[in-house]
């Protein structure tokens, strides 16, 4: 990657910054990787046992916050907690989710990567969070 002074950067107008932005958006949606997670996602939010099964873990989770925050939890609650992601993740609907949002993971970092490189800055610590928001 290039190490440019900031004098060396172009400086495109807003509409053109917009343009790109809805292009690559469109492109992305169009790629096999964000069609399987669409697919998972749709498909995980409309199963109700993996409903269930994540709406038991998160108020467990809610229910022994303050626990869990002073790593304070009894070998019976640590149990509990497992068991309930036990049921949430081995669900099908629940894995096929998972596998598909790794997959979109690994190529928006890709293209984040290959982003990177075209324009000479890195993408991914240009758009971290930072302290002031």
């Amino acid at each position: 990657m290039n190490n440019q002074g900031n004098e060396d950067i172009e400086i495109a107008s807003t509409s053109i910054v917009k343009q790109a932005a809805r292009d690559f958006a469109t492109a992305l949606a169009e790629t096999p990787q964000f069609k399987a997670f669409d697919l998972a996602a749709y498909a995980f939010r409309n199963d109700q046992a993996a409903q269930q099964a994540i709406q038991a873990l998160q108020q467990k989770q809610q229910s022994l916050r303050p626990l869990m925050q002073l790593n304070a939890l009894s070998n019976i609650q640590r149990e509990e907690l497992q068991e309930l992601q036990s049921a949430f993740t081995s669900q099908p609907v629940v894995q096929e989710y998972f596998s598909a949002q790794a997959e979109l993971t690994k190529l928006c970092q890709a293209l984040g990567d290959e982003l990177s490189e075209a324009i000479g800055l890195n993408y991914a610590a240009a758009c971290a969070a930072s302290c002031c928001g």
